[in-house]
Parts: structure tokens; sequence; C-alpha cells
């Protein structure tokens, strides 16, 4: 016995000096110093973890909870204290980044994430994520990870955003985008780089693409609803089809970009004259508005059914309209946002403007 109890306290000493500094590791502290009883317990407890659901959906700006609960068998006579962790998953290599650790009435949220998560904690073993003022990389795998005494036991629930999947173009044209200029170029129009499952999403809702683009995870894919010679060919199946993954650096492609609900509106806006790129900036500008980028016209044409015939300029020198309602001389006979492409700056269009909430 006495054997047992020194290798037990030489391997707590080993693991407690050998925990990484990390702005968390005052939780170690506390898990390994303060844990109820100060024991250690090998009663053959058996802990548990569930996050009950593989999926929650919310929109961007707006609140999710993400669930999970512990709980031992058999039953514990009295409540243990328990560090709960939740981290986030990345879909480009797997890394995962710290969101929320707690122990006891201590939590603390990390970068982010800081101040817009919280555990719900409703009854004993509630460790479910609330989470405020979703963002648009929110989306994706986040793991609970539940530390008690020396077993940990952890569950996955995937978060995603209900939004739209578009392709995007460098204006020099067709596959000029390494993987971080894609994720730049989706940045800048109110967007971000969408993941495989928005885009299987967006294929199975009709979208049809040829030019293969970037997703989140390093792969490159392109969706197509239906088959002819220059995407494949028409004897292979419709689909989502797939280069795998690309060297982020050296190889370039176009890029599917997700956009989500928005706090403001976008509207077509002309005063009395069609007028260039320049123009139609200052007149967003003198209307208390900016000029729309690409991800919001799109976001306004999912949401909020912007049908608008005419061409305006974007923030990034493109010339788009949004139909929800095809008809006769607005382009094709299915619902969409069409493109210009990127004429000369000089050229004379409308505009279409974005107004946030505050404004």
């Amino acid at each position: 016995m006495k054997t047992l109890l020194f290798l037990v306290a030489q391997l707590v000493l080993s693991w407690a000096t050998t925990v990484p500094t990390t702005p968390d590791n005052f939780f170690y502290h506390d898990f390994l110093n303060e844990n109820g009883s100060k024991e250690i317990h090998f009663s053959g407890v058996k802990l548990h973890v569930d996050t009950a659901q593989l999926s929650v959906f919310g929109v961007r700006g707006g609140n999710a909870t993400l669930p999970c609960r512990f709980w031992y068998e058999p039953e514990l006579s009295s409540p243990r204290a328990a560090r709960v962790k939740w981290s986030w998953v990345s879909a480009a290599g797997g890394q995962e980044t710290d969101v929320l650790v707690t122990f006891g009435s201590r939590s603390r949220s990390f970068g982010r994430f800081r101040g817009r998560v919280q555990l719900r904690q409703e009854f004993t073993g509630d460790a479910a994520l609330v989470m405020s003022d979703l963002q648009l990389n929110d989306t994706g795998l986040y793991r609970c990870a539940v530390v008690d005494g020396l077993e940990d036991k952890s569950a996955t629930v995937h978060l995603e955003l209900r939004g739209v999947v578009f392709p995007y173009q460098h204006p020099r044209g067709r596959y000029h985008l390494s993987f971080l200029e894609a994720q730049r170029t989706c940045e800048e129009q109110d967007s971000t780089l969408a993941t495989f499952t928005q885009l299987f999403q967006s294929w199975e809702e009709g979208l049809n693409w040829c030019n293969a683009g970037w997703l989140a995870d390093g792969t490159v894919q392109y969706p197509i609803t239906r088959p002819r010679t220059e995407c494949g060919g028409h004897n292979v199946a419709p689909g989502v089809r797939s280069y795998g993954r690309r060297h982020r650096h050296r190889q370039r492609y176009d890029v599917f970009c997700f956009s989500s609900s928005l706090r403001g509106r976008v509207y077509y806006h002309q005063p009395s004259h069609k007028m260039n790129l320049t123009e139609a900036q200052r007149a967003c500008q003198g209307d208390g508005a900016e000029i729309a980028k690409v991800g919001q016209l799109y976001a306004a044409w999912k949401f909020t059914g912007l049908d608008h015939c005419d061409g305006g300029w974007l923030a990034d020198g493109s010339v788009r309209y949004p139909i929800s309602r095809p008809r006769t001389n607005c382009g094709p006979s299915e619902p969409g946002v069409r493109s210009f492409g990127f004429p000369p700056p000089e050229h004379k269009h409308g505009v279409y403007c974005y107004k946030s909430e505050d404004e």
C-alpha cells in the first residue's frame, strides 16, 4: 500500500510540475490542490460526458447554446468540483483553440470568444456553452472536456450558421488566389471561407459552379448539379467534385465564401444619374451609408429577398444585381446574384449601399 501511495504521489507531482504555462494554468493549480476533499479517488466511479446533439444552428449576431452534461456512475452522494473546458477545433489542421475554462465558480474565456461565452449550469452536471453575438468564424466543431481527478472525458458538437455560399473570383479572372489570399478576400467581402458542409448544403439547394475554389479545410472543390463536358463530362454524376488538399502557397484557385444574416440593410441607390465607381462610393456616404460588399449583397438576397434588375457598383469594384423573382430581361430563369464582372471604374452604373442598424 505504501508503495502504491508513493507511486501515485510521484505521478501527481510529475504532472503538476510539467503543466504547460498557459493563460488558464491557474485552473490546473486549483484542480490539483483544491479538488473537493483534496483526495484522488480510485473507487470505481466512472465519469460520463455527452453533448446530446450532433449539430446546433444559429445566425450571425444571434445566440446559440451548445449542449453538454456530465454525470457519474454510480451516482455520487455529494457533488464534486470538476474542471470544464470548451475548445474550438479548426477545420484547417485540427488545432484546438481555448474558448472557455471553468473550475467551480471561477471561469475564463479566451481570445475572440472573450465576453461572449459562459456555462449555463442550470442543473448539476450542466456544462452547456451559451454563446452570444455569433460571428461568421464561430462555425465549426466544439469540444466539451470534463476533468475530475485523473479521469477526463470529452464529447463534441458542431455549430453551423445559416447563410449563403457564393463563389468569388479575383478581378484579374479565374484561378488567381492562394489559400491565404482566398481567406483574406472572403473577409474583405464581409464573409468567411466556406466549409465543406456549407458547400454541400448549397449544392443540395442548387448551387452549380464549374470553377474550383478553396474551402476552409484547405481542400479545393466545386459543386455540379448539371454535368457537362467542360465540368468533368456528361457521364459523371452530379455532386461536389474535389481536387483534395492543395499547396496553400504555390497553387491558386477561386474561393467559396460564406456569409450569414445582416445587421442592417442593403439597397439600390441612384440619385439622378448613373455614376462611376468613385461617384458611387461618395453617393453612399452622402446617404449616411457605405458601398455594399459582395457578401452583404448575397446575404440581403438570401435573407431579405432583395430583388432589383439594375446592375450596381459594389465595394470590390464589381457590378452585380440580385434577383429573387426571375423574369424577362433579368438574366437566367433561376434566382441568384448576377454579375457583370469588374468593368472599368469610369463606367456608369447605379450602386448598392449598406446601412447598418446603428446608422
